[in-house]
This record gives C-alpha cells, sequence and structure tokens, in this order.
C-alpha cells in the first residue's frame, strides 16, 4: 500500500474521523492467559508511541485487565485526550455477579470514565451482548436501553455492539438501526471470511464496521508452529496447514504474512478500521510499516486460492 494507507476516513455515520488500524487495548491489560505478561511501564510505553503515531484511534473495554487504568494514567499525564484522538471502551457482563442490564452499563460506564480520567467516552460498544438472548437485551431495563440512555445523556457520544463471535447475532443488533459501529473478531481473515453477510448488510446500514484479530490471535502474524495460537487457543492441524501454504505464497513473493494478513482487511472498502492488539510500543511503528509495504496486486488471487479448505 501507500503512503496515504494511514489517512483518515470517516467512522461511518459518526462525524468521527480514524486511521484504519486501531489499536487493541486488550494486550496493555496484563491478561496473561490470553496475551503474556506486560508490565505497567511497558504499557504506558506502548500508549505514549501511540500517541505519537499516525494511528488516532485507541479501543479497550471494562472487562481488559488494568487496560482502562493504565491508558488512564498515560492520558493525566498528556492533560486528556488529545484533540483528533478517538477512544472507545465497552460495558459488558458484571464479572461477578453475570449481571448485564441497565444498571450493571451505567456502572460500568461510571467506571470507565474515572478510570479514563474523562468526562464523556466517545464510543461504547456494548460487549458481547450475544450471550443473552436478543428479545431480553432489548428489554427496557436491559443493556442496550441502558447504553442508549447514557448517550442521551451525554456521557457517552456514539453507542456500538462487539459481539463474541456469532455473526448472526451481530447481524440482528445491526438490523435494530440503534448502532453506529460494529466490532466483528476473527471473523474476516485470510483463513475465515465468515463475517461477510455482516461486512454487506452493515454497509448498506451506513454503520461503520471494526475488523479485530487480522492475524486470527497470533498465527497470520507468527505463521505455522508448534506455538501458533489461532481465536486464542492452539491451532488445529488443518488450520496450520491452510497457514503453511499462505505463508508459501508469501514467501514466493518476499513479503511477510502478516502484512498480507493486515493488508486484507485493510484493503476491503466495507471496514473502516482494522484493529490490532499492542502490547509494546515497537509494534506500533512494526504495523505501520506493514500498512505501508507495497504488495503486488498479483498476490491477492494466490492468497484466495491458498486459503481454501
Amino acid at each position: 500500500m501507500s503512503e496515504e494507507t494511514l489517512s483518515l476516513r470517516p467512522l461511518g455515520r459518526t462525524g468521527l474521523f480514524v486511521s484504519p488500524i486501531c489499536a487493541g487495548g486488550a494486550p496493555l491489560g496484563n491478561l496473561p492467559e490470553a496475551f503474556g505478561e506486560v508490565s505497567e511501564e511497558q504499557a504506558a510505553a506502548t500508549v505514549r508511541t501511540l500517541l505519537e503515531s499516525p494511528v488516532n484511534f485507541l479501543d479497550t473495554a471494562a472487562a481488559y485487565g488494568d487496560s482502562e487504568g493504565r491508558i488512564g494514567s498515560v492520558l493525566r499525564e498528556r492533560g486528556g485526550l488529545p484533540a483528533g484522538f478517538v477512544l472507545a471502551t465497552k460495558a459488558g457482563q458484571d464479572p461477578e455477579t453475570g449481571r448485564f442490564d441497565a444498571d450493571v452499563v451505567r456502572r460500568s460506564v461510571e467506571r470507565s470514565l474515572s478510570l479514563l480520567g474523562l468526562e464523556r467516552l466517545q464510543i461504547v460498544y456494548l460487549h458481547s451482548p450475544d450471550v443473552m438472548p436478543f428479545a431480553t437485551a432489548m428489554e427496557a431495563k436491559g443493556p442496550v436501553q441502558g447504553l442508549i440512555g447514557l448517550r442521551d445523556e451525554g456521557l457517552v457520544g456514539h453507542v456500538g455492539v462487539a459481539g463474541s463471535g456469532d455473526v448472526d447475532a451481530m447481524i440482528q443488533y445491526v438490523r435494530t438501526g440503534i448502532f453506529d459501529v460494529a466490532i466483528t473478531h476473527n471473523r474476516y481473515t485470510l483463513l475465515d471470511q465468515s463475517a461477510t453477510p455482516l461486512l454487506d448488510m452493515a454497509a448498506d446500514e451506513g454503520v461503520a464496521v471494526l475488523n479485530a484479530a487480522p492475524y486470527q490471535a497470533g498465527i497470520l502474524a507468527t505463521g505455522p508452529g508448534p506455538a501458533a495460537r489461532w481465536r486464542y487457543g492452539a491451532a488445529p492441524a488443518a488450520i496450520q496447514e491452510r497457514a503453511r501454504r499462505l505463508q508459501n505464497v508469501c514467501q514466493r513473493f518476499g513479503v511477510p504474512l502478516a502484512a498480507a494478513a493486515l493488508q486484507f482487511s485493510l484493503r476491503d472498502q466495507r471496514i473502516a478500521a482494522t484493529i490490532v492488539g499492542m502490547d509494546r510500543a515497537e509494534l506500533v511503528n512494526e504495523t505501520v510499516c506493514l500498512a505501508r509495504l507495497q504488495l503486488p496486486d498479483e498476490i491477492w488471487h494466490e492468497l484466495a486460492m491458498a486459503s481454501v479448505a
């Protein structure tokens, strides 16, 4: 791609303008089982580097361990959120009680505001509402109405929905017309395009889609091997074989597999931004370089052929 690759673009109908790369803040929260150990100093250095980079978009969540608090510490030392920077978070189930209703969403948002040191949140997503029946989520005292109420009060600018992987459930939420932004993860990559119906429908509805985990949580960045991870677990043999074929194509063209995996998402006009987890300062610049790397047009057909199950 080119230097213009990271030019800001509209985030659907929100009026916000974002870079096509969004930094994923989950690893910053020090969640060892999913992302390994990340110290407070390492997280702070990553956020500081991000704020000086071409990436102006950061995604976090109440459920991401210490992520919000660590981001908030850097924002306080900087005197607040920089002008033009977009920060989004998520509100989900109460981790202790399992409740997920309007009151839980309100408490989550109030806690996020405190941890981040902000008076207003630009974007808040319902985090994995597909853990409950759609009708329950839509009830008068359910999480959807709770988030709408916070938006109407001005504590939240725009509302979104972030699914846990169920594409059909995501489509159901997007069809309501309530949500401005939707996040899908691990479902639109070189190995898995099952989110295609969601991308098509959201484009028709004017809802911005963020595509998270373009590397399938590991294997499309590291390549296949004994330690390769896929969807936050060990990569099965069939996935390893398909990843090996993709890697072979990239080697023939002399490009990193990670660059192809990232640009597969970045080049899709239905995707407003691609969320890439960031756990160290160097990864910010490495990701920018992967996005700007020029890939030959011919590679995409060969990758499509190699990825067939």
